[in-house]
């Protein structure tokens, strides 16, 4: 029997399309970014070739890139440099890029972020997740003029919502109005072209039917409610995410824990000692040996967002590992646990934290009730019973966001804390979870974003906090500018 062939038949149909612009609204995964090294490889190396330019939006897209083309370099015997690495100025600011030179005289560079703008450069452009960009239709504009001067344009992404300027793009190659092929592979697109089939190749597993249908289920209850938008290139409601999962993945470390108790229908109703005997058990077992072990010479903070029966409350402490950069040990989430115990176990982390300096709580409705009692224990320099509002959101949640592309936090590498990032939308230019979303845990029980807020939390409380007054808009405003670098 012959050798597959090392392209699946969508992807041969993308390298193979000799438009000068041509874009793909794609599935996750499928493929696209690697077909596309493969064919940069043979652009550069041509000796009619161009320079290629590769545009994702952080390191790692860059780094990934720039491999997969060196892998397709050795695979095709072409003669190139090894990978180096340069700096490109833009606009004030250095850009950090990753090269491969061949004997054509051209290159293939991969770039760590985006460049305001592409005056001055050459050959072919590639701009990956485009939907998640952040000025995607100025970026189109600078790469589009390259193409008098016999350059090509690759769009590709998966789709960030309805408004997101690259569903605009799409829309408008469907109507005529812009000259450009459009190519679209939902996960079925790609399954029914053998995906499956090459993914248990390279696994060295069996394939199946029934193993190929039961793999797309796992995967669809993975994404849960954004399966339409990540899968089948169907665009969500509003504006798009407030986080591109690449940027909440980036910041995600595997050996943070998340830490859940979920305490049964009737524990409510049990003695009060009894309560609280187990819920000290659990958290020496749970907690305690994770609290001893930090650093004691780092400041601490934690946010919390509140649920007692139907949403959960979720404690996110973070520790500052260097100049505003922050980590977080573990999270916890409690379901369904009594008020009197969520206090207690809330206590139970504070007076361990080191150099405990912040907190921020949510204190809508029933987690005032929490919120009060931190700020009489800690004092109410160091605990901030936060209102969510909009306001609150305008003005904090952008910050955040920063955190997240700087790469100034790590939290835990955890399907359903991805998931409720993943939730936060951006709603009339807010960020926030929607009120009517709800999402299933890996637990079964509803998820309401409720990780995501205490995530944002805890960076507020350690931006703001320092263990004396808030002063909001001034701290706020002094924070935001360090976090930039300006």
């Amino acid at each position: 029997m012959s050798a597959p062939a090392v392209l699946l038949p969508y992807q041969q149909r993308w390298i193979s399309d000799p438009a000068t612009v041509k874009v793909c609204e794609k599935s996750r995964r499928v493929g696209i970014s690697w077909c596309e090294a493969a064919d940069a490889a043979l652009t550069a190396s041509a000796a009619s070739g161009m320079n290629v330019w590769y545009l994702g939006y952080n390191r790692e897209m860059a780094v990934e890139f720039i491999n997969d083309t060196a892998f397709w370099t050795k695979h095709l015997g072409i003669a190139a440099s090894e990978m180096d690495e340069t700096l490109l100025r833009d606009e004030g600011k250095d850009i950090l890029g990753y090269r491969i030179h061949y004997a054509s005289g051209c290159r293939v560079t991969a770039l760590s972020s985006r460049p305001s703008n592409l005056r001055g450069k050459q050959g072919k452009v590639i701009i990956d997740e485009a939907a998640f960009h952040g000025d995607l239709p100025q970026l189109l504009k600078a790469a589009v003029a390259l193409l008098m001067w016999g350059g090509r344009l690759s769009v590709i992404s998966t789709h960030n919502g309805a408004e997101n300027p690259f569903n605009d793009l799409v829309n408008e190659i469907r109507s005529g109005r812009k000259p450009y092929v459009l190519h679209r592979i939902t996960l079925d697109d790609a399954l029914r072209e053998g995906l499956f089939r090459r993914i248990c190749l390279r696994t060295g597993k069996d394939w199946s039917a029934e193993a190929e249908e039961r793999w797309r289920g796992e995967l669809i209850d993975f994404y849960g409610e954004f399966a339409a938008e990540e899968l089948f290139c169907v665009p969500g409601q509003g504006s798009g995410a407030w986080l591109p999962r690449p940027l909440i993945e980036q910041c995600m470390e595997a050996s943070v824990p998340v830490l859940r108790w979920s305490c049964s229908a009737g524990f409510a109703e049990l003695p009060e000692n009894r309560r609280r005997a187990e819920t000290d058990e659990w958290c020496r077992e749970n907690l305690e040996s994770i609290l001893e072990s930090l650093p004691e010479n780092r400041p601490s903070f934690f946010g919390e967002d509140f649920g007692r029966s139907g949403d959960l409350t979720v404690i996110f402490p973070l520790q500052e590992t260097g100049f505003s950069t922050y980590r977080a040990p573990f999270a916890v989430e409690l379901r369904n646990v009594p008020f009197r115990q969520q206090e207690q176990i809330l206590f139970f982390i504070a007076d361990r934290l080191p150099r405990f300096s912040a907190g921020a709580m949510d204190a809508r409705g029933n987690g005032q009730y929490l919120a009060e009692v931190a700020s009489q224990r800690y004092g109410k320099s160091r605990i901030e019973s936060v209102m969510l509002s909009d306001k609150w959101y305008r003005e904090n949640m952008p910050s955040c966001r920063a955190g997240f592309e700087d790469r100034l936090i790590a939290i835990p590498r955890d399907p359903d804390i991805l998931s409720d990032l993943r939730a936060v939308r951006i709603d009339r230019g807010i960020a926030r979870v929607p009120e009517n979303s709800r999402t299933k845990g890996r637990d079964g029980g509803k998820r309401h974003g409720d990780a995501a807020i205490a995530c944002v939390l805890a960076w507020y409380a350690a931006a703001h906090g320092d263990g004396g007054p808030v002063e909001y808009e001034q701290v706020g405003e002094r924070r935001l500018t360090e976090l930039r670098g300006y």
